[in-house]
């Protein structure tokens, strides 16, 4: 059952019992993510749906762990598997880089579902637009959905910056999920999730971003990474991108990269 929405409020997305639930998730961005490897790994009997590959992520052993994080009052279920989640929605171009590893051994899982859920330019989610004070059409579907990881156990999803809304910086976010089906409809089904989480920006980047058409536009006050409360300034650990733009202004967008590892 989704958690149902609660008001504009500073902690809006915290979970119910006020604990965040933990899990050792390994994340590693940027030059860690090189360095990050697999020593022997055993063999295992794999769902077809389900594969690890146990090639190394690289030559030296480098884990940084870290905990899962809530969900939020705005999921739903049964979105689209699709590597483009814009359905024409105005912001800057993000393109994300995700790779699913193994946090036992570092090997890199194929056939993942990386599911990913944020608001608009405006702060507003699809199958909720109003509850950040702008009104606008409301798809159901807009800035929702995810792909299954490759061989390398990559996930490539476009998408555009995310906005803000009230008493929460600028985030995405994440589930990864594995065996699942997928639907006629393009959709999924089943499967078993093993990881919940967000994704941040940095700070720098987001003002510059948020000084600009259309996110200028939002009249929400933002809060900053130093200011939220869900994210703990733990860097790549706690779910920072590292962000590349890809041309000499905000507009032409960003590449954001992160390695999670989750627990099997």
């Amino acid at each position: 059952m989704n958690e149902t929405p609660t008001a504009d409020t500073p902690t809006a997305d915290a979970p119910a019992n006020g604990a965040l639930t933990r899990r050792t998730v390994l994340v590693a961005t940027g030059a860690t993510a090189a360095t990050l490897a697999v020593g022997a790994v055993a063999s295992r009997t794999k769902d077809t749906t389900d594969t690890t590959d146990t090639t190394p992520v690289a030559a030296a052993a480098v884990c940084t762990l870290t905990r899962e994080m809530t969900e939020g009052p705005y999921y739903l279920d049964g979105q689209y598997v699709r590597s483009d989640i814009t359905e024409g929605k105005t912001g800057f171009p993000l393109k994300l880089t995700l790779t699913v590893v193994d946090d036992d051994t570092c090997a890199t899982i194929s056939n993942a579902l990386v599911e990913i859920w944020h608001c608009d330019a405006l702060g507003e989610y699809s199958g909720y637009v109003g509850n950040n004070g702008h009104d606008e059409p409301d798809s159901g579907t807009f800035l929702r959905g995810g792909v299954l990881t490759d061989s390398k156990g990559v996930a490539a999803i476009t998408t555009v910056y995310p906005g803000w809304y009230i008493g929460r910086c600028v985030h995405i976010h994440v589930k990864v999920h594995v065996n699942v089906t997928l639907t006629p409809d393009g959709s999924f089904t089943g499967g078993t999730e093993l990881h919940t989480g967000q994704l941040f920006f940095d700070e720098k980047i987001t003002a510059k971003v948020g000084a600009l058409s259309p996110y200028s536009a939002n009249t929400v006050r933002r809060t900053t990474l130093a200011q939220d409360g869900i994210y703990d300034d733990g860097g790549a650990a706690s779910g920072l991108l590292t962000l590349t733009a890809l041309g000499s202004s905000p507009s032409a967008g960003y590449s954001g990269t992160l390695t999670l590892g989750v627990e099997r």
